[in-house]
């Protein structure tokens, strides 16, 4: 190994069934270095993490580490800690109930506990991490930054070499993010190697050394973080050529994005508990409009706040003119707003219920459990519903498990669509589906726009967006940083507009 290399994965490969999760994947990491791991949902981040820390089996490749001739086996966490391999996960596992010394040393050591050692230990570690925290003191009387810290503190007193950082800042303020980033560069100054995984790209510019990209399971390429400007880094996420300003739409078919005398919905300084920052938003009847940005930039959470997914912390919902109060989902259903969550698995589908079931049940939760409709008026609503959307099921009664992913999206699509909401939010409602049923939904959602509903459509797939939408509002780190519309709608100006503008 090269000098200064604190560990290596070369060739790295991972399988599971009908999927090539990570192919020939490379990763170097040095002693004082903290290096970006980037990459969008599905590019195999977490997969390549699992592999290094022994929660997965890699199927080809090598791991090298300093000091140790050869690959090394890593088959368990618990081998990755002996080789000096530690990870601070986004939640933070530690035990809320006990002291912040009872959390660094807990099941380390046998024997009888000196507790006056393990706390002066204790202090001693958090004094010399400037970590704001007694040894003595309840771990859940910390802020949760102060927390991850003392996780931070956990793994770096068990001798750790490489210290990997999930989505550390993901949960904490600005005034937070600054304290735990002093905390990285001591560790740095100290020769630690940190593998830093964030979805914020400010961040990122702000803390690293190097950057590794990696999309759909593969490397895309290590960098400097000064050679690989925010508009590359963005390009690399995305596969996207920065030459390609072809549009995607007929400008003949291309719903006019002018304003016009009064939105269906607007939204001022709306924020939630998800941790956005304040936004404006509006949206004109028969409007498909869009918010566009990477994983994790906010773009879920301004409609889950919208509908009242999440608690609201402030702001105002005005529609048709009139301000409403929406606290909780069923206040969005009534006032005739509709949501298909971008989890469909975990939000969307009730897997034991039947087609029927799933289709009829927002407009029952309407309506009230206790005023159930009949048989004959629920498989009615079912049949037109599956005709219309042309449902793939061999009858209403099938449970909606066993059918497609795409079949199961168009069962939600139903769903909302009985309910004959004036304003639906679809959240990424292609993902995982095959390209028929993709532009099926596209044309789905234009024709709706088209008969005079409002549509905000959300998907990680640009060319997605930029056929189906005329307005597209852009998030970087949980704030609107644009708004393009007619002409600006383009590939390389949403990238641009991602970036925040650097070439």
């Amino acid at each position: 190994m090269q000098e200064g290399i604190v560990l290596e994965m070369r060739g790295i490969c991972k399988f599971f069934p009908g999927v090539k999760a990570l192919q020939n994947v490379d990763l170097t990491l040095r002693e004082g270095e903290i290096h970006a791991l980037m990459g969008e949902n599905g590019a195999g981040k977490s997969t390549l993490i699992k592999v290094l820390t022994g929660v997965y089996q890699k199927d080809e490749g090598q791991i090298m580490l300093k000091g140790i001739p050869g690959a090394v086996s890593i088959r368990s966490p618990q081998d990755a800690q002996n080789q000096g391999i530690s990870t601070v996960y986004q939640e933070i596992s530690l035990c809320p109930n006990l002291t912040v010394a009872e959390n660094m040393y807990i099941g380390r050591g046998r024997g009888a506990v000196s507790w006056k050692k393990m706390n002066a230990d204790a202090s001693k570690l958090l004094d010399s991490l400037g970590i704001p925290a007694k040894a003595n003191q309840q771990l859940d009387s910390c802020s949760i930054a102060v927390q991850q810290m003392i996780a931070i503190a956990r793994a770096v007193d068990m001798e750790c070499k490489v210290l990997i950082l999930d989505e550390p800042t993901s949960s904490l303020d600005e005034h937070e993010v600054e304290k735990l980033f002093k905390l990285m560069r001591d560790l740095k100054a100290k020769g630690v190697a940190i593998l830093f995984v964030t979805h914020f790209l400010d961040q990122v510019y702000e803390v690293s050394d190097r950057i590794t990209v990696l999309r759909d399971g593969q490397l895309v390429g290590e960098y400097a973080v000064q050679d690989l400007p925010r508009l590359q880094l963005v390009s690399k996420m995305l596969g996207k050529e920065l030459d390609d300003l072809s549009s995607i739409k007929n400008p003949e078919d291309e719903i006019s994005a002018g304003r016009k005398d009064e939105p269906l919905l607007e939204v001022q300084q709306l924020h939630s508990t998800a941790g956005i920052k304040p936004f404006d938003f509006y949206i004109d009847k028969g409007e498909v409009n869009g918010f566009t940005g990477l994983l994790g930039s906010g773009r879920s959470e301004c409609v889950r706040a919208i509908y009242g997914a999440d608690r609201v912390l402030g702001g105002t919902v005005t529609m048709n003119g009139k301000k409403i109060r929406i606290s909780k989902p069923i206040d969005a259903m009534r006032n005739g707003i509709s949501y298909l969550p971008e989890d469909r698995k975990r939000d969307g589908i009730v897997g034991d219920l039947s087609v029927r079931e799933n289709i009829i049940l927002a407009l029952q939760v309407m309506k009230g459990f206790f005023r159930p409709f009949s048989r004959a008026q629920a498989e009615k609503f079912a049949d037109e519903y599956i005709k219309l959307l042309d449902i793939k099921t061999s009858s209403s009664d099938t449970p909606i498990k066993s059918l497609s992913g795409g079949n199961q999206q168009k069962v939600i699509l139903a769903r909302w669509l009985l309910t004959n909401p004036v304003y639906l939010i679809l959240d990424e409602p292609t993902r995982g589906i095959d390209i028929g049923t993709k532009v099926e939904i596209q044309k789905l959602v234009l024709k709706l726009a088209a008969e005079g509903k409002s549509v905000t459509f959300i998907s990680s797939e640009t060319d997605e967006m930029l056929r189906t939408c005329s307005r597209l509002v852009v998030m970087r780190d949980r704030k609107v940083v644009g708004e393009l519309s007619g002409k600006e709608l383009t590939q390389n100006n949403i990238m641009a507009t991602i970036a925040g503008g650097e070439a």
